[in-house]
């Protein structure tokens, strides 16, 4: 199809099995052979579960996954997958874990495993009044609530407790019903979704206001995963290296610009984790996000001190909604395979391993960063990609890789040069 004539309007695309959606895909695209080949091959997730996972399928995006060794967290030795495309992360966390592996380790706890899902009613002409009428409920909403989902409340889990908030916007009063809900080893989204929908005619006949959305909250501040970890300075490079750390983390702190990559060099071990094991790694990164804001300034995910001993600490706390079934946690054939790496038994075990997965990379990024700089390291595995977008295979891709890093010039033009002249040779 000509680009003139091109529409994205395909009729009854959604109704078509995997196979004739690629071959729609092509028609429309000019797809080669050779694409229309690739896209079919879903490698290890069979086609008809990717055609389930989500709509209009027709491919599959590998990632590869890496695993993360030396990590010992409350005293117990893990393998970790990762899921990531970025070269260096998973050899950071290997090296920070490995950098405090003979002093303990990991220290890790919960808060809890509770969702909150919010009511939005607005139109109330008496929001205090409202907010009380709501909460002489409690038993109402709460009896409601875990009939919703029996299995949850089975599980030890369901209705924990009820806030009301006022907020006042531009268009107006808003009464905002949060209800509190464990959801245990879940990560609850559809069982608080369900119970907020239920809820809400309710509470728009208790007040005589109009309810509008119904949903959970990503900012999971009752499910807070921490970890702690202490490095000693003989162990990380000395004094100088220690100080030079814990002003990296006071810039983060203190400034937005730096904080947002700081913090994204902790979700990317975070989120390798998160993605590795089938959870969403959106709503995680949402209520990170977030959390790092909750006090009206963007800063640091983590903190870092020096203890009496001298010794560098590091401490992580941050909102971690994960859960060990339900979605394609219990049906990615990968996920199910990275949680049996893990070995943990709990939605908490998870997410407390996720966290301090987050602080060991955080360690890794700021100790290079302050002492021979981020790219050192991560263009010395950054090469080998260059490399390959070159052309180079089999052994010339180490053979490319190591004269780029040691030109310090690792870009595609001299990764084409230098393999042509190794093919010269």
């Amino acid at each position: 199809m000509t680009t003139s004539a091109f529409s994205s309007r395909i009729s009854g695309f959604h109704k078509q099995g995997f196979q004739d959606r690629v071959e729609t895909l092509a028609s429309y695209i000019q797809l080669t052979d050779d694409e229309q080949v690739h896209l079919r091959n879903t490698g290890n997730l069979p086609a008809e579960m990717a055609d389930r996972l989500i709509e209009n399928a027709v491919g599959t995006m590998n990632i590869p996954i890496g695993i993360a060794t030396n990590m010992r967290i409350d005293g117990v030795d893990r393998l970790i997958p990762m899921a990531t495309e970025e070269s260096s992360v998973v050899a950071a966390v290997c090296n920070a874990a490995r950098q405090c592996y003979d002093h303990g380790g990991f220290i890790t706890s919960m808060s809890g495993s509770s969702m909150i899902a919010q009511i939005q009613l607005t139109g109330v002409s008496n929001p205090a009044f409202a907010r009380q009428q709501i909460l002489e409920r409690r038993d109402e909403v709460a009896a409601l609530c875990n009939s919703t989902d029996p299995v949850l409340l089975k599980m030890g889990g369901g209705f924990q407790d009820l806030e009301v908030r006022l907020l006042d916007t531009p268009t107006g009063s808003m009464v905002i019903a949060h209800l509190i809900v464990d959801t245990r080893d879940a990560m609850g989204a559809n069982a608080v979704n369900s119970m907020a929908e239920k809820l809400a005619p309710m509470i728009a006949s208790w007040t005589e206001g109009k309810t509008n959305l119904r949903i959970l909250s990503n900012l999971a501040d009752r499910r807070l995963a921490r970890a702690r970890c202490i490095w000693r300075t003989q162990d990380i490079g000395g004094p100088e290296v220690r100080d030079a750390m814990v002003s990296a983390y006071h810039f983060a702190n203190c400034d937005p610009y730096r904080a947002a990559t700081h913090n994204k060099g902790i979700m990317n071990g975070i989120s390798a984790v998160v993605l590795a094991t089938g959870n969403d790694t959106r709503a995680v990164e949402a209520g990170a996000h977030a959390y790092a804001a909750r006090k009206g300034h963007y800063g640091s995910l983590t903190h870092w001190e020096v203890n009496a001993d001298g010794d560098l600490c590091g401490s992580i706390e941050l909102p971690m909604a994960v859960g060990l079934v339900g979605g394609a946690t219990k049906l990615h054939p990968t996920a199910k395979i990275a949680l049996k790496i893990l070995q943990v038994q709990t939605a908490s075990d998870l997410a407390r391993t996720i966290a301090a997965v987050g602080l060991a990379q955080n360690f890794s990024a700021m100790k290079a960063l302050a002492t021979t700089g981020i790219q050192k390291g991560h263009m010395a595995l950054h090469a080998q990609n260059i490399a390959m977008m070159a052309g180079a295979v089999g052994d010339e891709i180490d053979r490319v890789a190591r004269t780029l890093v040691a030109q310090a010039a690792v870009r595609l033009d001299v990764a084409e040069a230098e393999l042509q002249k190794l093919r010269s040779a």
